[in-house]
């Protein structure tokens, strides 16, 4: 299956934005910084950072609800990132044919 020269630029396009959401890093914080997480824009987990000082051990339950929350709006920030990088590139691929 032969592919145009703007099919292949688009391809091409697409590979380079999916390369650069790798360095995108979303940080989030909860409990006043007591848990810290890192996601990248291909939705993987970077870093999680729990402060033991910030944290009422006797409380696990407030502990888990911080870091539910960090997973959370971490994901939720990665995706609206990847989808605003990703959105000009998908419609352009379904203008030549290949989108969805």
């Amino acid at each position: 299956m032969g592919q145009t020269l703007d099919q292949m630029k688009m391809l091409n396009q697409l590979r380079k934005t999916q390369k650069e959401l790798k360095n995108e890093i979303v940080e989030v914080e909860a409990g006043d910084g007591a848990v810290i997480v890192q996601i990248t824009g291909e939705m993987k987990v970077k870093k999680v950072t729990i402060d033991p000082e910030k944290v009422d051990f006797d409380d696990i339950h407030e502990l888990e609800r911080w870091i539910e929350n960090c997973f959370r709006d971490g994901y939720a920030k990665a995706q609206e990132i990847a989808t605003d990088k990703m959105k000009p590139l998908m419609a352009g691929l379904g203008n030549l044919g290949l989108g969805m």
